[in-house]
């Protein structure tokens, strides 16, 4: 329960992600990224780095969104958000990740103000991993 995000004061952010499978985006999210359990099950949270993951399935309204229907992407190349993480060794993490399995789009490109180069969670998601140049 310590990882729960429950603020004491202000608020935290985490991010939900409608998902097919849980425990396959589970094990995605803590091997890849360490992310450590803070509830499993559905949904399942996970604390990675700052900030904590929610991953459920999808399902129809409910009293309180009541004309909202949450589904994992059905065409992963339109995509309307993504996950940004920003690292400190972009080479690093890209040679690590993959290592451990991570899909990525391409290389590291060098974009004027950052490196930058995207990864493909097991629903599709896309998350952006970049490196602001000093």
């Amino acid at each position: 329960m310590d990882l729960l995000p429950a603020p004491k004061e202000g608020f935290v952010i985490t991010h939900f992600l409608t998902v097919s499978d849980v425990a396959r985006s589970a094990k995605f999210y803590q091997s890849i990224f360490g992310g450590e359990f803070a509830m499993e099950g559905e949904p399942t949270i996970l604390k990675v780095a700052n900030t904590w993951i929610v991953l459920n399935v999808g399902g129809g309204p409910t009293d309180d969104k009541p004309d909202v229907t949450l589904a994992p992407p059905e065409n992963p190349n339109k995509v309307s958000s993504f996950m940004n993480i920003r690292v400190a060794d972009i080479q690093k993490c890209y040679r690590e990740w993959s290592e451990k399995g991570a899909e990525f789009l391409t290389d590291v490109k060098d974009h004027e103000r950052e490196f930058r180069c995207y990864m493909k969670d097991p629903d599709g998601y896309i998350i952006e991993v970049g490196q602001i140049k000093l």
